[in-house]
């Protein structure tokens, strides 16, 4: 890869192309996001969002970053268990879809915030956990989302992402390959009417760096405890540090 280009699913663009790129995405599949989650992983990802909220601990009045936040499926969860949340992402169209999915369920009390990870407009250690889940492999410069993430964290502040993987369990890796590459785009095409952009998510997923890679990211960016849950043998993994 070239230092003047991202890699944008199996292709190569420039930083600012591909942030444009991702925004296209997600706002083709908006409305239909929860849906195709649903429909590719079988309904697991409620499963997985829930035990990383559990992960989270998330306390009463506790102030929350939720990047990525999108459709609200983390802040919901995070919400109902006291905390005090800041749903934030580059998408006006998925917090849109966000904010109409809290209203249809009663959840009140959330805050929504149009940001980019990469260059987040909050001050120094304001939150007291960030959270981001299946947002940073979309993230055109990871690294900097990571620096950006320890400075808006107090001391003692942590931080959890929830994340597609590697897997590295014998058989079943190959077995998901086929899967993700030849049914997935033809499920996006029948549920949400768009192979291209689903192609483009597994895509991303098989650029996105393996859990030690991304976990000595993590530490370069100023986090330490760090740490790294596999899910299906890696498949889906929690990667966490602390702010000290």
């Amino acid at each position: 890869m070239s230092s003047d280009t991202v890699s944008f699913g199996y292709s190569e663009v420039a930083p600012e192309d591909k942030t444009r790129m991702v925004g296209d995405v997600f706002q083709r599949v908006a409305k239909r996001y929860d849906i195709m989650n649903d429909a590719m992983s079988g309904g697991l990802h409620r499963l997985w969002k829930d035990h990383f909220v559990g992960q989270v601990r998330p306390r009463q009045s506790e102030a929350i970053l939720d990047m990525a936040g999108g459709t609200g499926d983390i802040a919901f969860r995070m919400a109902r268990r006291g905390a005090d949340v800041t749903v934030s992402d580059i998408n006006p169209h998925m917090l849109a879809v966000g904010m109409e999915r809290a209203q249809k369920k009663g959840i009140e009390g959330l805050l929504w915030s149009e940001q980019n990870a990469e260059t987040l407009s909050f001050g120094d250690k304001e939150f007291d956990a960030y959270t981001i889940a299946f947002g940073i492999r979309n993230v055109t410069d990871i690294p900097k989302a990571l620096r950006e993430a320890y400075r808006v964290l107090k001391r003692g502040g942590r931080f959890y992402c929830l994340e597609f993987s590697t897997t590295t369990w014998p058989g079943f890796k190959e077995v998901y390959d086929a899967y993700s590459h030849k049914i997935v785009p033809k499920v996006g095409k029948l549920i949400a009417h768009d192979e291209d952009s689903y192609r483009y998510l597994i895509e991303s997923i098989r650029r996105f760096p393996d859990m030690p890679t991304f976990k000595r990211m993590i530490g370069e960016a100023g986090f330490v405890n760090t740490r790294v849950e596999p899910i299906l043998g890696g498949l889906v993994a929690i990667h966490s540090g602390w702010k000290i």
